[in-house]
């Protein structure tokens, strides 16, 4: 059971950093019924999110590594907003009741947001 403390500690950050961006960024809604539907809601979006993350961030990376290093990575931004953008779309079609509004301001923001919370509290949580 050694073997599943890191993923689950990195399921359960990313869902606290998507759980923060709902309440503190404009245009990321969760309208659960309940708050076991919301917690449940928000472990299935931070799992498309890092399913997201894993499949198509090194494809992109690789098929447009020209445009990181013209930007100097700053299309890193745009892209990791794409993705964010990209998980509300397929939790929408999942029928979560978790929603993106849109690019500006609402995916720009969350996931950079995202990317922040979880990377602090990778910071003070064990994962190894």
């Amino acid at each position: 059971m050694e073997f599943l403390k890191g993923p689950l500690i990195r399921l359960v950050s990313t869902a606290v950093a998507f759980w923060l961006a709902t309440l503190i960024i404009p245009g990321i809604t969760l309208s659960a019924d309940s708050a076991l539907g919301a917690v449940g809601t928000l472990l299935v979006v931070a799992a498309i999110f890092g399913l997201v993350n894993a499949v198509l961030q090194p494809i992109i990376k690789i098929l447009g590594c020209g445009l990181y290093v013209l930007t100097l990575g700053l299309i890193a931004l745009v892209v990791n907003a794409l993705l964010f953008l990209l998980t509300g779309a397929i939790a929408g079609q999942l029928g979560l009741p978790f929603d993106v509004d849109g690019f500006w301001p609402a995916a720009m923001l969350g996931a950079i947001f995202v990317g922040l919370v979880t990377w602090l509290l990778g910071l003070v949580l064990d994962r190894d």
